[in-house]
């Protein structure tokens, strides 16, 4: 199991680790599922914000707490940035039509996946964004084998953040 804890002193550097995360993933895998967990304001959205735009997106990025799944239709690749915090049963996906969305060669990223249960695919990275002393910071770990790919790719990358 891999397992990285990254100090982020403020938004840039939660925005450097959404894109060393995205560099990681379209160099190492097709599709991957990453799940965002933290307290609100705690930096998921700024995250998804550094690693949209270092796929190549280059509008807004806005937290969809309103609309649960934003897509983003990019050159390489379709990103879904789900944000479930305003759900409230896990059943509610399956009216969204939330499995219709998923395949291998897509991107997730899954704010507040825990109010999702069983209705979402399984993660193959799991990112912590949490208040520490006076900053935040990040506790990253692969779950599966795509995560460990990613994760090992993300090693050296990680002490650039600063």
């Amino acid at each position: 199991m891999i397992k990285y804890i990254i100090s982020l002193s403020n938004e840039k550097t939660t925005m450097r680790l959404g894109s060393a995360v995205a560099y990681s993933c379209q160099t190492t895998c097709s599709g991957c599922v990453i799940y965002l967990y933290g307290d609100l304001g705690s930096g998921k959205t700024t995250f998804c914000r550094g690693f949209l735009r270092a796929l190549g997106h280059v509008g807004n990025v806005k937290s969809p707490t309103y609309t649960l799944i934003e897509p983003y239709t990019l050159l390489h690749w379709t990103v879904y940035h789900c944000d479930l915090y305003r759900l409230t049963t896990p059943e509610e996906l399956d009216f969204l039509g939330i499995r219709d969305y998923f395949n291998h060669t897509a991107l997730w990223l899954i704010e507040w996946p825990q109010r999702g249960n069983n209705n979402l695919p399984m993660a193959d990275i799991s990112i912590t964004l949490q208040y520490y002393k006076n900053e935040r910071q990040a506790e990253t770990n692969a779950l599966t084998s795509i995560g460990m790919q990613i994760l090992t790719r993300l090693g050296p990358l990680k002490e650039t953040l600063a």
